[in-house]
């Protein structure tokens, strides 16, 4: 059985339709400037032939996102790692799935990578899996340039690669690409060579005019045509199409897409003092930038400190064993006091431990505090614990114990920052930055907390791994959590 995708009408009055199992096994390239009307075609060509075959949209504006209200597309957020990609890309092929990779928000980079890893799933699917499927790459130019782009050199070769897989090979694989470009210039030639069915929109430079002509078979004096094309306007060639050029005039869709042209509209009627409170009164929810953090003399502290002693001894309880233990837990409670308040001081994190316990000590003797004080070693990793500000009440009691447990296998001072990842990870919260991981292991250098954590990686406690979009992802193993992402360049999560 032949299905016809009805795609608009032709100059002649006759309707202008796709073979679908042609276009499946000869691929088709869409040329045409900005506002040429591209992303109408492909949107008019996705709809008409969703119910027949599978579908998967490299989006990289999030414009196509709205079929799946219509047509039931899942919409893949380009988030986590390649291979997070790789695997969704597997499944979609098993499960006979169509999806729209939106790749909004991503850098040029991050696109590039992220296209690739998805187009090498869908490549690399086990045979059984190879159902017909049409692969639609919007801004095919971004991810097979004919030059080097934007995109670094090892991402952009691993996307022509992946383009030219799907171009070249995919058809023994059930894919069929269907690529727009807004320049044949700028895509790839081994990567356009491969389409045997073309559409043609406007365009003006003299370069994209010429090769769209040859395209086409078209003599060189006939390439003016497509300078002077409408929006929506495009000229047909190919086996699945028409065995000779002919204009094509594209129908109506029944989805639309989230972006579009700007139109035009009054501005507000705002004028003098009124626009000057607009734009300089500050209103509730906005961001106000930090002020200097103002600086504490030490006299100041120790002045604080003696004021919050208890004026008071506590009462004597009836029941002694009662009483020691409410004095260990009283005592304890103080510790963490005098901890925080000591780490509170902009320069105490970075302090010798040797003058930090000096001063604990000092501080233990103003609180009065009853008992023993800590000795050197258990000072260290009480230290290491505060400095990386884990507050075992806000966590899971039985999953924290895990943590520690393992972080015990761990130097003293490395384990406060192994529980500091723990507890983003069971947090779900960002992974910690490279200042933050360096301020809990008492040091400045964000270079020194990167080797912190190269150690730990040899040594299987954790593995650091990065998403599309930069940010590092640290997961621990043994515990099986893994944190969110998160900026680790010190100063830009600064």
């Amino acid at each position: 059985m032949t299905i016809s995708v009805d795609i608009g009408g032709k100059g002649n009055g006759q309707r202008a339709c796709f073979d679908l199992e042609e276009l499946l096994a000869t691929r088709l390239l869409v040329q045409g400037n900005s506002g040429s009307g591209k992303s109408h075609l492909l949107r008019r060509l996705l709809e008409q032939s969703a119910p027949w075959v599978q579908q998967a949209v490299i989006d990289p504006e999030g414009d196509f996102v709205t079929l799946a209200d219509r047509f039931g597309h899942v919409v893949v957020d380009a988030v986590g790692s390649e291979r997070d990609l790789a695997l969704i890309a597997a499944r979609v092929r098993r499960h006979r799935v169509s999806v729209v990779l939106n790749l909004e928000g991503l850098d040029i980079d991050g696109q590039v990578k992220a296209a690739a890893a998805f187009l090498n799933g869908l490549f690399d699917a086990e045979r059984d899996h190879w159902y017909p499927m049409l692969v639609v790459v919007d801004e095919a130019q971004l991810f097979a340039p004919a030059a080097s782009g934007e995109a670094d050199g090892e991402s952009r070769r691993a996307s022509l690669a992946a383009m030219t897989n799907l171009m070249c090979r995919g058809r023994k694989r059930g894919l069929a690409g269907v690529i727009a470009t807004q320049r044949l210039a700028k895509l790839a030639k081994n990567v356009a060579a491969e389409a045997s069915n073309f559409l043609m929109g406007r365009t003006f430079l003299d370069i994209d005019m010429a090769r769209a002509s040859d395209l086409l078979g078209m003599d060189r004096r006939q390439a003016e045509t497509f300078r002077n094309l409408e929006r929506g306007h495009f000229v047909a060639l190919g086996p699945a199409i028409t065995r000779r050029p002919e204009p094509v005039k594209i129908g109506n869709v029944e989805t639309r897409g989230r972006g579009g042209g700007p139109a035009l509209m009054p501005l507000p009627e705002t004028v003098g003092e009124e626009a000057r409170e607009l734009i300089f009164r500050s209103v509730p929810g906005e961001q106000i930038p930090r002020g200097p953090v103002s600086q504490v003399s030490t006299a100041d502290i120790l002045n604080q400190l003696a004021q919050s002693r208890q004026a008071l001894a506590p009462e004597p309880e009836d029941n002694p064993a009662q009483a020691d233990l409410l004095g260990m837990m009283e005592r304890d409670e103080t510790i963490e006091e005098i901890l925080t308040e000591m780490l509170a001081e902009p320069e105490a994190a970075f302090a010798q431990v040797s003058m930090l316990y000096q001063d604990f000590l000092v501080r233990c003797r103003i609180k009065r505090v009853q008992g023993e004080s800590l000795d050197l070693p258990s000072f260290r990793k009480r230290l290491a614990l505060a400095r990386a500000g884990v507050e075992t009440e806000t966590v899971d009691e039985d999953a924290w114990k895990q943590a520690t447990l393992i972080a015990a296998a761990l130097p003293e001072d490395m384990r406060g920052v192994f529980l500091l990842v723990a507890k983003a990870a069971l947090q779900k919260a960002p992974c910690p930055s490279d200042l933050e991981i360096a301020k809990a292991y008492g040091t400045r250098s964000p270079s020194r907390a990167r080797r912190l954590l190269a150690y730990m990686e040899e040594r299987g406690f954790l593995v650091c791994a990065s998403d599309l979009r930069g940010q590092r992802m640290i997961q621990l193993p043994d515990l099986g959590w893994q944190t969110a992402p998160g900026m680790a360049d010190a100063l830009a999560a600064e």
